[in-house]
């Protein structure tokens, strides 16, 4: 029996000579950037709606936004790993240029373009190839891996856009076309219905993701990562990421991000760099059927239950909300799971007042809160561990450094004395491994602890060593 896996959609193909091949850490060390001027948008947020004609081609409504779908090439150094033994005598492996393929859309005329960030992560070039045979160089915006949004922008005017939709009117049944590059064979567009919304599959748990994906059984292959999903009349109603297959390919079951909520990073991501998610500051846990018996509720009562005030003076203790608080809405948005809960505070930007409804003691309340920030885990530097800061190696820091080039990892820029990790790692160390995995950034760093007894390795002037701490 063939099992279940779970595939990015972006394609890459590379050629790797040699012995075991190592990735060369992208350097995401970055100058403060000029704040970027918003891409003004084309909206239609009108529902899809009814009609009794019946429709025998869907070539004009898709003649306006194929050309806003573009093919994304991007490529990346990869050096091959030379045993310790000859690094000793001065070897280094060969560097060799790896290539990888996706697709992107144009939303606005002077050259935003909505990818995965999956399609462009750690990528030294990107290329932008219009269906118009046009190329361009694009540089990368901002990205989101907790999404799998990113955002890249060529330099043109008068660009070929496409039309948002309201995601939200989104209904089980609609038609949908998917674009994009499969396997490099050209523009495709692919048809079929939204087989459901709201679907949390687990594509991004290694990153602490938030899902709330459409999902579609219109044709989805690999290359067409990043691509768009279509309505009926032409408008782009999500941003095509990954499929479900036991063989790689597609079998019907495939994934694309809301437009809403692409958007949405979008314009966080192009204002100030980074995502700025609301924090409400609960810990919660799903109320069971024998637990609403147990508050006197009916045993199909919805929602979930407050366990934790996290911090004691956050939003949520000073909206007045309280433990064993069973939150059953957001905003008139219903709170069924804890997913729900997480997914619809994450979106909202923080500052924001949003109203909790609840129920103690059986009686239903409604308060308002004003979220807070959560603090940002794709900052390519910051704090890895209690009073233990870190950051990329990259070329600038380790010519300052002098730290040798097959040495990759983070390097450790601080140790506080009050740190209980200052005993185990020196500061001016590269963090090479954390439990066997490699690691480039923070985010990466972060998704390699886990609870309890960990495992490092480590680089420190010249000599590898490996440590053993509590999380």
């Amino acid at each position: 029996m063939k099992t279940k896996s779970v595939a990015f959609v972006s394609a890459l193909f590379a050629t790797l000579l040699g012995l075991a091949v190592g990735l060369v850490a992208a350097d995401k060390t970055a100058p403060a950037k000029p704040a970027l001027k918003r891409p003004t948008l084309k909206v239609d947020a009108s529902p899809v709606g009814e009609s009794k004609a019946v429709v025998t081609s869907y070539a004009d409504a898709l003649e306006n936004i194929r050309p806003a779908v573009v093919s994304v090439y991007s490529s990346k150094i990869v050096r091959q790993q030379v045993p310790e033994f000859f690094r000793q005598f001065g070897a280094q492996g060969r560097e060799q240029k790896q290539r990888g393929l996706g697709s992107g859309v144009i939303i606005s005329a002077d050259g935003y373009i909505i990818t995965n960030n999956h399609v462009v992560e750690e990528a030294d070039e990107l290329k932008v190839l219009l269906n118009d045979e046009r190329e361009f160089t694009a540089k990368v915006i901002g990205t989101d891996p907790k999404t799998d949004v990113a955002v890249i922008k060529i330099e043109g005017a008068n660009l070929p856009a496409a039309t948002l939709a309201d995601s939200t009117k989104l209904r089980v049944g609609d038609v949908v076309f998917a674009i994009g590059n499969p396997l490099g064979v050209g523009q495709t567009v692919t048809m079929g219905i939204i087989s459901a919304t709201g679907r949390r599959v687990g594509i991004l748990d290694e990153v602490g993701g938030y899902e709330d994906f459409i999902q579609t059984d219109a044709a989805i292959n690999q290359g067409n990562s990043g691509g768009a999903l279509i309505d009926a009349r032409g408008r782009l109603v999500g941003i095509n990421s990954a499929i479900i297959s036991t063989s790689s390919g597609n079998i019907g079951i495939g994934f694309a991000i809301p437009v809403n909520l692409a958007s949405s990073i979008m314009h966080s991501l192009i204002d100030t760099g980074t995502v700025a998610r609301g924090y409400l500051g609960v810990s919660t846990d799903a109320l069971t059927a024998d637990m609403a018996e147990s508050f006197g509720l009916k045993a199909n009562q919805k929602g979930v239950i407050i366990t934790d005030l996290n911090p004691a003076d956050g939003p949520a203790a000073k909206a007045g909300l309280k433990r064993e608080d069973i939150i059953v809405g957001v905003n008139d948005k219903p709170v069924t799971s804890r997913d729900d809960l997480r997914l619809v505070i994450a979106q909202t930007a923080p500052g924001t007042k949003i109203s909790v409804k609840f129920i103690r003691d059986g009686k239903t309340q409604t308060v308002e809160a004003t979220l807070a920030a959560l603090p940002d885990d794709n900052a390519p530097d910051g704090e890895l561990l209690p009073g233990l800061s870190v950051a990329p190696v990259s070329d600038a820091v380790r010519r300052e450094n002098r730290i040798d080039p097959s040495v990759e990892g983070i390097l450790i820029t601080n140790i506080d004395a009050s740190s209980p990790y200052r005993e185990i790692f020196p500061p001016g160390a590269v963090i090479e491994t954390i439990n066997r995995v490699p690691v480039g950034d923070l985010a990466s760093a972060k998704r390699a602890l886990r609870e309890g007894r960990n495992l490092a390795s480590y680089y420190y002037r010249g000599v590898r060593r490996i440590v053993t701490f509590l999380r």
